[in-house]
């Protein structure tokens, strides 16, 4: 793929990103929500899910197309979803508990499903810290074995959605069994390689 290619998918990759987020915005603003606050908060962390989802994708994908430049796109789409998670962080904090600390450590405390995307959060904050190319050289091998905190985050967020919505939990489901697709294939290709390996 020459560079040029890159640079316009990159940059229709971008506003495809951002298109969730003025959705929501269009959508509470015009009064079609019933619950602006929910529906905010719970729309940002939905898209934060979606794209960590298209993030662990991506290299599933590259393996079956052989397009190793699809990998180049991973890092802005994991960037996204710590932006969507840092929106549905400061929505909760700011429009449900206005601010209230102790009212918000009560509820990580108390609620399992807040207590599980609280620490799905914290896990993503030192991923986003490194995903530059400067942390990539000073960690080396190190910062690949930081960066497989997405799996147990993703399970995170899995689980904190399943949790939240309680009763119909056909979407979580659905996000569940991606998740266990894409988590399952990477095992089966580790398997593989490993059958492979002499002695």
């Amino acid at each position: 793929m020459k560079t040029r290619t890159l640079a316009y998918i990159k940059a229709a990759l971008f506003i495809l990103c951002l298109l969730p987020l003025l959705r929501a915005g269009w959508i509470v603003l015009s009064g079609r929500a019933v619950n602006p606050i929910e529906f905010i908060t719970r729309s940002l962390g939905t898209w934060t899910l979606v794209l960590l989802l298209v993030t662990l994708a991506i290299t599933p994908l590259r393996r079956l197309t052989g397009r190793n430049e699809l990998i180049k796109l991973r890092r802005m789409l994991g960037l996204f979803a710590f932006f969507y998670v840092c929106l549905h962080f400061v929505s909760y904090i700011w429009l449900d508990k206005f601010f209230d600390l102790h009212a918000i450590f009560k509820d990580i405390a108390k609620r399992p499903f807040i207590t599980v995307g609280f620490a799905a959060f914290l896990l993503l904050i030192p991923l986003a810290a490194t995903s530059n190319d400067a942390m990539l050289r000073r960690l080396k091998r190190n910062w690949g074995k930081l960066h497989q905190l997405v799996y147990p985050i993703a399970i995170l967020g899995v689980l904190h959605y399943w949790w939240l919505v309680k009763r119909d939990v056909t979407q979580p489901a659905i996000y569940a069994a991606v998740l266990a697709v894409l988590l399952g294939s990477r095992v089966w290709w580790r398997w593989q390689l490993a059958r492979r390996q002499p002695g």
